[in-house]
């Protein structure tokens, strides 16, 4: 099956009807309660680092505990099920010294999912399911900082999260996966560079999938864990034209509601909701306490208001979340897709809009070393404290948008320009 006639069955079936995606993986392997033993086998009985919680690992030592879980999201309705490789990079396995597995772990993983897919579409003349390989966000973040003491420092770069991220949709995508999809998105910067190295390797394989980008709004601010609104999150990431994107994780579907709203009225493409079983309990099997009627509940009411094409579960979701949730969805009509904004529209922590009311933007330029002596000498000097207050001042005289320039011979401009802007980031 080429990847021009998945997006087209995809089209067809959205058409129609919801798309179902299944549920969480994570809590469900708990279920199973595995033991060190079960992340072992004959490879790594000699390994010396713990593995316990590496739930990507099982897919190779217990991948019968993997196959059961895809198996039992797809006879309570997914038509799309998600590798187990929500970690499976270089960077997350790091914690487990097992940084050079990501390849084995994301082939497996899809020849896994598929392998289930196979058994239920024999079972079931006339069932149609995909592989979404699924890529998370890893464990680093490219725009804060892990030292409250240094605002500038940054644990991991673009370059080095590009770089794994395209190890992993490279082997997703030749073991066969149907789908990418870059989710629970805290960071966009991360997103962006998952998102590059998508169209990297696009570009160097001639090869191409429909990509589903899902972010996560971590609190009722309605903000990223980097500081974005959903708006201008769509805005960072509208480029990769991504054939669908919504929020899953953190909150549960009703306190979803207005970032679904903002993003359905803006995106032109579809639009997607899998979201946590309500909020986290410990004494609970699963973690999570929504039961699937509550979920499938506040689900269909978004699908009732025509926000949704894509529905499915993360954390605490079980396949009786995806069983009530495929029922309750059955009959609603899919949402229709927005026209495409013809305006320019950027983004940082909040969206930027040229419209016709707004037709001019206010650029600060004294961030500049070339056209500004005071702010030069404050680099020259080292004194970023203050060279910040420049840009600050800016902003709050009515600057839309800053210029910042470091070309000048006697400065290290790279690394001077990368420390002002991650400290600017920082504000």
């Amino acid at each position: 099956m080429t990847a021009k006639n998945v997006h087209n069955e995809l089209i067809e079936i959205l058409s129609r009807r919801l798309l179902i995606l299944d549920g969480a993986m994570g809590s469900m392997i708990q279920t199973y309660r595995p033991q060190e033993a079960d992340f072992r086998n004959a490879d790594l009985q000699g390994h010396r680092r713990l593995l316990q919680g590496n739930n990507d690992l099982l897919t190779i030592t217990r991948p019968d505990i993997i196959k059961a879980i895809h198996r039992e999201y797809l006879l309570a309705g997914s038509d799309v099920i998600e590798t187990n490789t929500f970690s499976s990079t270089s960077i997350a396995q790091i914690d487990y010294n097992l940084e050079g597995w990501a390849s084995r772990l994301n082939t497996a993983a899809v020849y896994l999912a598929k392998e289930a897919i196979r058994d239920i579409e024999r079972e079931q003349p006339g069932r149609r399911c995909f592989v979404a390989g699924a890529i998370g966000p890893t464990n680093r973040t490219a725009s804060l900082s892990p030292d409250v003491n240094d605002p500038a420092f940054r644990a991991i770069t673009f370059a080095q999260l590009e770089a794994s991220y395209f190890e992993q949709v490279r082997a997703l995508s030749e073991a066969g996966a149907d789908i990418l999809l870059v989710e629970t998105i805290f960071d966009t910067l991360n997103a962006k560079a998952a998102l590059f190295a998508v169209d990297r390797y696009f570009k160097e394989s001639g090869r191409s999938l429909p990509i589903m980008v899902s972010v996560t709004i971590t609190d009722r601010s309605g903000r990223t864990l980097s500081g974005q609104t959903a708006k201008a999150f769509w805005y960072s990431i509208y480029h990769a034209r991504p054939f669908s994107v919504g929020i899953n994780c953190a909150l549960g579907a009703n306190a979803m509601r207005p970032y679904l709203q903002e993003l359905s009225s803006i995106a032109d493409c579809y639009i997607s909701c899998y979201p946590n079983a309500g909020l986290p309990n410990p004494l609970s099997d699963t973690g999570y306490d929504e039961t699937p009627a509550a979920t499938a509940t506040a689900l269909g009411a978004l699908a009732d208001e025509g926000l949704l094409n894509i529905v499915g579960g993360c954390c605490g979701t079980t396949p009786a979340h995806i069983s009530a949730i495929r029922d309750r969805v059955a009959s609603v009509a899919p949402r229709q897709r927005s026209a495409p904004t013809r305006r320019l529209c950027l983004s940082g922590l909040e969206p930027l809009e040229v419209t016709p009311e707004v037709p001019f933007l206010l650029v600060g330029e004294r961030t500049n070393v070339t056209g500004s002596p005071k702010f030069r000498k404050l680099i020259e000097g080292n004194n970023y404290e203050e060279a910040l207050q420049v840009a600050r001042q800016q902003v709050e005289s009515g600057a839309n948008i800053i210029d910042i320039n470091f070309d000048e011979g006697l400065l290290d401009s790279e690394s001077c320009m990368t420390k002002f802007l991650n400290l600017v980031a920082s504000e």
